[in-house]
């Protein structure tokens, strides 16, 4: 028997304090979607005019506030004062298993970020769903590229089996990646003005740098995993 319930990931923030924070993110089984709590905040700068994202195809008439901008919300409200450097313990729970790593709060959140945009019915970022689905905590740049080159040719073998051209040179995985950055400048001036202290601003440029090394390797012909396929 299928079992519909939704997928559960946990995050949980431990710091030196002792204090805990902790973020549970369900998604939609079927459709890989953020499942609303129902208790979302919705301050102005979630507003989908403010600081709109260069690439968004979305109008204020039909969607008032930023999908992203709402779910992060809260994340961005409880991380406001907090110092990116600092170290917590960083507890990722998934369904298949559980990730722990000390390590500073804002890879703690660029990990956490990461989820939220993906599947937040952003219409620029669901195209990383697949990537959301078979989420890997604390991922290295190598383990970034890997993940999401292999998911990128997968998805352009369903392509082929539809009878589309498969994409083999990559090209619009780096249109996508392009716009990718333009997402997180469009957060990260929606939230510039809010954070009092930097670890969202923090955990948002590292996002914005995978992106851009990306952009980089697919333009390489991804010569820095090459040699994995050498043997």
């Amino acid at each position: 028997m299928e079992d519909n319930s939704p997928y559960c990931i946990t995050y949980k923030f431990q710091f030196e304090n002792k204090k805990i924070k902790q973020f549970d993110i369900l998604l939609d089984p079927d459709n890989i979607t953020l499942i609303p709590k129902g208790t979302e905040l919705r301050p102005d700068w979630a507003k989908l005019e403010f600081h709109q994202c260069a690439c968004c195809p979305i109008t204020k008439e039909a969607v008032p506030y930023c999908p992203v901008a709402v779910n992060i919300a809260e994340l961005v409200d409880e991380f406001k004062n907090e110092i990116s450097s600092d170290n917590c313990v960083v507890q990722c729970v998934t369904p298949e298993r559980t990730y722990l790593r000390e390590t500073a709060i804002q890879e703690g959140l660029f990990s956490i970020f990461g989820i939220i945009m993906a599947t937040s019915s952003c219409p620029v970022m669901a195209f990383f769903k697949p990537m959301a689905r078979f989420h890997l905590p604390f991922s290295t740049i190598q383990e970034t590229i890997f993940r999401s080159t292999s998911i990128y040719l997968l998805r352009q073998y369903f392509e082929y089996k539809k009878g589309q051209k498969p994409d083999l040179e990559l090209k619009k995985l780096d249109e996508q990646y392009e716009k990718v950055q333009q997402v997180n400048r469009g957060i990260l001036d929606r939230t510039g003005s809010i954070a009092k202290k930097d670890a969202d601003k923090n955990a948002i440029v590292i996002l914005n740098a995978l992106a851009q090394m990306l952009t980089f390797e697919i333009s390489g012909g991804l010569n820095s995993i090459e040699y994995l396929f050498d043997a």
